[in-house]
């Protein structure tokens, strides 16, 4: 018998165990990465939101002009939502993202006139994460309530580096405005109870008060970061070299806008470094979103998508989902629908912080745990709601169908008849992610379902707008005016 034959030779047993590892290694490839167990893992966590970018105002999400090389060197390692959505406008994503919750059961339907302002019975992440030995600090827009005793300093943060109202030099009547004659070159900042005249661009001096702060308190306990721009939201004020880049190449409006994004991008790229420099980087989750669909840009390039910032299609919502966290988590695109009111649950269980009662029973959203440790784990359909809000004053009751959508996995019903009347029109997203197609006559099934959802949401969220009653209460001056000039003097 040839030294090669038989059931028992080592050559043959060597190459059988040979066939099996490769079978083996075909089936985990074809199931997809291995994922850590992250929940209770405590890192450290830095939250970068900016106002007004779109989903497709990365060149990693395809824009053909606008470059990001940062941004996208994050994405790409990174676990990325695709379906992923917020709300329509900024104040209202921000308080779902800090509450779990609805931003209308907040109490928030718009971004000025005391509808900003978020319910002081609301639990915020800050707080439960505090709770759970966590230090937290916000650098840049709060937006979600001007006075005092609604400060982040009053809603679980420990450190605040904010402006007023929605942006630098907004200023409304009642309690939303900033401080006066602020722009984005040169800013007065609300540095916990006081103003400081800062030095440089706006973007550039919230990245580098954030990163001061990291600095300081690493090593003493687990952290929160809160790094929210006010870039690019308008007015379009760029650096001159940002603007630049992009003068000659899109409109100039558009080339001050991609200028702001392209400053953002650069300082991702200095806090990433700084996160090496002091051997944190691997262990620390840093997560990018966007607030509301596109704005300026959208004309350039919109990723196919309808709509955009104020409306409810899907334009109007989707964001970018960035989960960074090399020494967890590897890189995958994450199809499942998800939200910003599933930001809240998801933190908390990665930071191993208890949710208390109250809590719990406010949250709407879903933890992404499972999908962030497996792409492709078991996630059931559900159904998200989108309303734009802003209405005007006493109308809220009036407006059921004004501006609004439900959708699910594949589907989405809108309406966005005028004078709040119901307009429905139904598109299939997996088939139709432009909605171009209104499908409204092909399943009525799908109708009846959402709309009968609907009824009932908004039924159990109407009596939860309890800032519709304010309107035009606010103080006669807006507070960081007050402030400001009790400081520096008119």
């Amino acid at each position: 018998m040839p030294p090669e034959s038989g059931c028992n030779n080592p050559i043959n047993e060597a190459r059988n165990m040979l066939k099996l590892l490769s079978a083996l290694i075909v089936t985990l490839i074809a199931a997809g990465p291995a994922f850590a167990d992250i929940a209770g893992k405590k890192p450290n966590i830095i939250f970068i939101i900016t106002d007004d970018q779109g989903y497709a105002d990365l060149s990693a999400t395809g824009n053909p002009i606008l470059k990001t090389p940062n941004i996208d060197k994050l994405y790409a390692e990174a676990v990325r939502f695709s379906d992923f959505h917020v709300s329509p406008t900024c104040a209202p994503t921000r308080s779902a993202l800090l509450t779990g919750r609805h931003e209308f059961r907040n109490g928030i339907t718009h971004t000025i006139n005391e509808r900003e302002r978020l319910n002081p019975e609301s639990v915020t992440l800050a707080e439960t994460l505090k709770a759970a030995g966590y230090t937290t600090g916000i650098f840049g827009k709060w937006h979600l309530g001007d006075e005092p005793d609604r400060w982040p300093t009053k809603r679980g943060f420990d450190e605040m580096f904010i402006h007023g109202a929605g942006g630098i030099g907004q200023s409304y009547p009642g309690s939303c405005g900033d401080a006066p004659g602020n722009k984005y070159f040169n800013p007065a900042i609300l540095h916990n109870s006081k103003f400081e005249k800062t030095t440089g661009y706006c973007t550039d001096v919230f990245f580098g008060q954030a990163t001061k702060w990291v600095e300081s308190v690493n090593g003493k306990q687990p952290f929160l970061a809160w790094i929210a721009t006010n870039a690019p939201h308008a007015p379009l004020d760029a650096r001159p070299e940002d603007e630049a880049k992009y003068t000659g190449k899109v409109p100039p409006n558009v080339a001050k806008y991609f200028g702001m994004i392209s400053n953002i991008d650069d300082n991702v790229g200095r806090l990433m470094a700084r996160l090496a420099e002091m051997k944190i980087d691997r262990e620390t989750l840093v997560i990018m979103i966007n607030d509301n669909g596109g704005t300026a840009g959208t004309k350039v390039f919109n990723a196919g998508m309808r709509g955009q910032k104020g409306t409810p299609y899907l334009g109007g919502t989707r964001a970018f989902s960035i989960w960074h966290w090399p020494a967890q988590l590897k890189p995958a695109d994450v199809p499942a629908l998800a939200a910003h009111i599933d930001f809240f649950p998801t933190i908390a269980e990665i930071a191993g912080a208890p949710l208390s009662d109250k809590a719990r029973s406010q949250i709407n959203g879903r933890s992404l745990v499972p999908l962030l440790e497996n792409p492709s784990a078991d996630w059931s359909d559900r159904m998200l709601v989108t309303h734009v809000g802003r209405w005007q004053k006493g109308k809220a009751a009036d407006s059921k169908y004004a501006g609004m959508s439900i959708r699910n996995t594949r589907f989405q019903l809108v309406s966005v008849g005028k004078g709040g009347q119901k307009n429905w029109e139904l598109f299939d997203v997996k088939a139709d992610p432009g909605q171009e197609k209104n499908v409204i006559a092909d399943h009525p099934e799908v109708v009846k379902e959402m709309e009968a959802f609907y009824d009932k949401w908004w039924a159990e969220t109407l009596p939860l707008m309890v800032n519709e009653e304010h309107e035009g209460k606010g103080p006669a001056v807006n507070t960081f005016k007050e402030l400001y000039w009790k400081q520096f003097g008119k």
